[in-house]
């Protein structure tokens, strides 16, 4: 089992998801557009384009375990397992690196509007020592959802290969049944 083969196929199916993931994060925030009323057919497009992502990242990890089993013969469930645990690491790091970007540098100023909604519809219903704390809160936000991002996503990467890898390679039940070749 060659590990930087290993390394190799998670950095490419780790670039793949966290782009598609990156891809969806940009496509959404451009669709939800100004802070106003959010029609039907934007919360329809925005549920499609979920499905699309979530499928599809599926199946970009499937489709890379799948590639990685084929090219490494002697590769079994473990070791494809361990291959989508680190696409999961790579995959977690990339995302979560775009979208900390994304709220500090690219898109700020959305974020800050986002924010500033938020405390005035929260502002009637909170008390001031409650308002100061979700200040505080909001200032730390672009880190905490870094790390909420990365371990998420890291999480869900990992549960996702472990069901995959079951059946990647795939196992012969006759296998024990067949006569030993000299």
């Amino acid at each position: 089992m060659n590990t930087k083969n290993m390394w190799n196929t998670a950095g490419t199916a780790g670039l793949a998801l966290g782009g598609v993931s990156s891809i969806y994060l940009f496509l959404t925030q451009l669709l939800s557009g100004s802070m106003e009323e959010v029609s039907l057919w934007q919360q329809i497009l925005s549920f499609v384009l979920w499905t699309i992502k979530f499928c599809g990242c599926i199946w970009i990890m499937w489709f890379f375990m799948k590639k990685f089993a084929s090219e490494n013969k002697d590769a079994d469930n473990k070791d494809v397992f361990r291959m989508g645990m680190a696409t999961a690491v790579l995959s977690a790091i990339l995302y979560s690196a775009v979208n900390l970007a994304n709220m500090l540098y690219i898109s700020a100023d959305y974020y800050q509007t986002l924010y500033q909604t938020l405390m005035e519809q929260m502002s009637g219903v909170l008390d001031s020592n409650s308002m100061t704390m979700m200040e505080q809160m909001i200032e730390n936000m672009p880190q905490l959802t870094f790390f909420y991002t990365i371990t998420y996503c890291f999480l869900f990467g990992t549960v996702l290969s472990a069901i995959l890898s079951r059946n990647i390679p795939e196992k012969d039940p006759f296998a024990e049944y067949k006569p030993e070749e000299e």
